[in-house]
């Protein structure tokens, strides 16, 4: 189910689109297959009405999908959210929430993965990656999987990963330097796939079908 090869789809969504009118135009244009779709969308509205009933996804709601409290504070999940919020209104719509969820499909190309996560790196969008931002990262990623390692460790594991990825030794990271480093390093794009996206029929199933409202905010 939605196995077909993807093509690389641009992000930007112009105009708001919620409904599933064109629901073969994101199967063609994304790894998943019409059914996948619909099974997105009832994803996408479940999430778009938890906090605020507009039909759009606001980073409060996707902090209560994944922590169950709108007041949780995640840099990963910020950027992840940035990759979302494709034309950067502060919201959601379905297109975007499509096109970007297809970016972590296991059938989505390796250099699709690769350049979105270069953008999650860049937190200041400067094209680049700096130390600062690597060690930022680093730092989130580590929380996210509930790992405390101390600041002289952490501060090795971002030297060793800045100097071998800095190729060019300007004390910052291109694209093509990026690249070139998660080629030789592909655990770096562990967190830019859902296996769970292969089979839409499994993904989110609690979820989608406990319900989520404004009864599970925590103050």
């Amino acid at each position: 189910m939605g196995c077909k090869s993807s093509k690389p789809a641009p992000l930007e969504e112009p105009t708001p689109s919620n409904s599933l009118h064109d629901t073969s135009a994101f199967a063609s244009d994304t790894p998943f297959s019409e059914s996948d779709i619909e099974s997105l969308h009832k994803l996408f509205q479940k999430l778009s009405d938890s906090v605020i009933k507009d039909g759009q996804i606001h980073k409060e709601e996707l902090r209560l999908a994944i922590f169950k409290n709108v007041n949780e504070r995640n840099l990963f999940l910020d950027r992840i959210f940035y990759l979302f919020d494709a034309n950067k209104n502060g919201r959601i719509g379905f297109g975007e929430f499509v096109r970007t969820l297809s970016v972590f499909h296991p059938n989505t190309p390796k250099a699709v993965k690769i350049a979105h996560a270069f953008k999650l790196y860049d937190l200041r969008h400067t094209g680049f990656i700096e130390r600062e931002e690597l060690r930022e990262m680093v730092l989130a990623l580590l929380s996210e999987s509930d790992l405390v390692l101390p600041d002289d460790v952490v501060e090795m594991i971002v030297d060793k990963t800045f100097t071998e990825a800095d190729a060019k030794g300007d004390g910052k990271i291109d694209e093509d330097e990026w690249k070139a480093y998660v080629a030789q390093n592909p655990s770096l794009l562990k967190h830019m796939t859902l296996p769970y996206l292969i089979d839409m029929t499994l993904a989110f199933p609690s979820f989608v079908d406990s319900g989520v409202n404004s009864s599970n905010l925590k103050a």
